[in-house]
C-alpha cells in the first residue's frame, strides 16, 4: 500500500495529460468552426450541382482548356468522301493549389475586458468570413477572364446573349449544358427590378436567386462590375481541395481537426502560456474552378466603347544581360488566339477596350525586353485582330 503521508497531497492530483473541461471546450469550438465552414461550402456545391470535391496533391497544377475547331460541312455528294471536322483541345497552365496558412491570437487582456464571446468567438465567425473570401476572391478573378466577350444595348439582353452564348460554345465542344449561372453587380439588380420583391438566398456568403431571368442560378455580387454579365455551364465548374488531415501532417505533430464529411479546412486552437494569449490556426487548400476559359461569357451593357478593359498583373525585374528586363505577367492569355503586345514609353500609356494594338510589338511572354531604365512598359492581351482585351503597366527594372 502506498504511504500517504509520504506522498502527500500527490496522491489527489489528476493523471498527466487528463482530457478535462477545458480540452472538451476547445475541441467543441475546433469542431464547430470546421462543420459550420464545411457546411456553408457543400449548400454553395449543391447548389451549382458540383457532386464531390476533387482531391488533389498539395501544390498541384491547374489547368484551364480552350477548344478549337471548324464543323466541316455535311454537303457531301454520293460517293465522295466525307470531310473530317477537326477539333483540338488545348491545355494551359493557370495556377497551383496548396495549402495556405491562416493565425488569430487574441490576448488575455481581451478576453478579461470584453468577454469570450465577443473576444473569441465573434472573431472567429469574421474570420471564418474572411476564409471563405479567400475562396470566393479567386474565383470571381478566374470569371472575370472569360473569353466569349460581348455587348449588348440592354443588360436584359446581355442576360440571354450570356445565357446563349455558353450554351452554344457547350454544343459545339459537343457537351450538353446541365444549366447556366450567370453573375451580374448588385446594383444593376436593383436598378433593373426597382420597387420589386425579390428573395436573395445566402450560400458561402454569395447572394443568389434561383430560376431568374432564364438563368438556373443568378449570383448577385459588388465584386462584379456595374454594366458587366458573366455566365458559365454549371457543369464546366469543379471544385478541388488539399486535405487539411494529411497523415504527413499529423506525423509531423500538427493535427488538425477537420470535417469528416467534408475535409474541407483544418483548424487547431490552443492557449500560449509565454503570450497569455489564445492562438487559433487554420489551414485550407480549396479552388472552385471554371475548366473552359472559352465557356465562360463576359458581356458588357451599353455601346462597344464602354465595354469593360480587363487589368493584367506586371512585374518587372533586372534582366540577365545589360540593357534587358524580365517581365512576368500573372495572368495567362484568356484564348489561344489571342497574343502579348507591349509598348515602352516614359509615361503609362492610355489603354482602351477594343483599341487596336497592332502596331504594337509582339511578344511571347517569356523573352527579356530591351527597354530604358525607369521607362514604363505597356502589355497588352489583344484578340485575333488586335483589340485590347486587357492590359496592365509596369516600370521597367533594367540590368545596369
Amino acid at each position: 500500500m502506498h504511504n500517504i503521508e509520504k506522498l502527500g497531497l500527490q496522491v489527489f492530483a489528476a493523471p498527466d495529460n487528463m482530457t478535462g473541461q477545458a480540452q472538451i471546450q476547445v475541441k467543441a469550438r475546433e469542431i464547430d468552426f470546421v462543420t459550420s465552414f464545411g457546411k456553408n461550402m457543400q449548400v454553395l456545391l449543391d447548389i451549382l450541382g458540383i457532386t464531390r470535391m476533387i482531391k488533389k496533391e498539395n501544390g498541384s497544377v491547374l489547368k484551364t482548356k480552350t477548344v478549337s475547331g471548324t464543323l466541316q460541312s455535311g454537303d457531301v455528294a454520293e460517293g465522295e468522301e466525307i470531310p473530317l471536322s477537326q477539333y483540338t483541345v488545348k491545355e494551359t497552365t493557370f495556377d497551383s493549389i496548396k495549402i495556405s496558412k491562416y493565425r488569430k491570437a487574441v490576448s488575455l487582456e481581451a478576453i478579461a475586458e470584453k468577454g469570450y464571446e465577443a473576444a473569441v468567438e465573434m472573431t472567429d465567425e469574421e474570420m471564418k468570413s474572411d476564409l471563405q473570401n479567400v475562396v470566393t476572391d479567386k474565383f470571381y478573378k478566374q470569371l472575370k477572364m472569360g473569353s466569349l466577350v460581348g455587348h449588348e444595348t440592354t443588360w436584359q439582353m446581355a442576360i440571354a446573349m450570356a445565357i446563349g452564348k455558353v450554351k452554344n460554345k457547350f454544343e459545339l465542344m459537343k457537351r450538353t449544358a446541365t444549366g447556366t449561372a450567370v453573375w451580374v453587380n448588385t446594383l444593376d439588380v436593383y436598378k433593373y427590378i426597382g420597387a420589386a420583391d425579390i428573395t436573395l438566398q445566402t450560400a458561402f456568403g454569395m447572394s443568389y436567386i434561383q430560376n431568374f431571368l432564364g438563368a438556373d442560378i443568378v449570383f448577385v455580387s459588388s465584386q462584379i462590375p456595374e454594366n458587366t454579365v458573366i455566365a458559365t455551364p454549371l457543369n464546366n465548374l469543379i471544385a478541388y481541395y488539399v486535405d487539411p488531415a494529411d497523415s504527413e501532417f499529423v506525423k509531423a505533430g500538427l493535427s488538425y481537426t477537420t470535417d469528416s464529411a467534408t475535409g474541407f479546412i483544418g483548424f487547431h486552437a490552443q492557449g500560449n502560456y509565454d503570450r497569455a494569449i489564445s492562438d487559433m490556426f487554420a489551414i485550407m487548400g480549396v479552388r472552385l474552378f471554371a475548366e473552359y476559359l472559352d465557356a465562360i461569357a463576359y458581356i458588357a451593357v451599353g455601346s462597344s466603347d464602354t465595354q469593360t478593359l480587363g487589368t493584367l498583373t506586371l512585374e518587372s525585374v533586372a534582366g540577365s544581360e545589360k540593357g534587358k528586363t524580365a517581365v512576368t505577367v500573372e495572368e495567362q492569355l484568356v484564348s489561344m488566339n489571342n497574343v502579348w503586345k507591349y509598348k515602352e514609353a516614359a509615361a503609362k500609356t492610355t489603354v482602351t477596350c477594343g483599341m487596336d494594338v497592332k502596331t504594337w510589338t509582339k511578344w511571347d511572354g517569356v523573352s527579356e525586353i530591351a527597354a530604358t531604365a525607369d521607362n514604363h512598359i505597356t502589355v497588352v492581351e489583344a484578340d485575333s485582330n488586335y483589340k485590347a482585351v486587357r492590359s496592365g503597366d509596369v516600370v521597367a527594372v533594367v540590368k545596369a
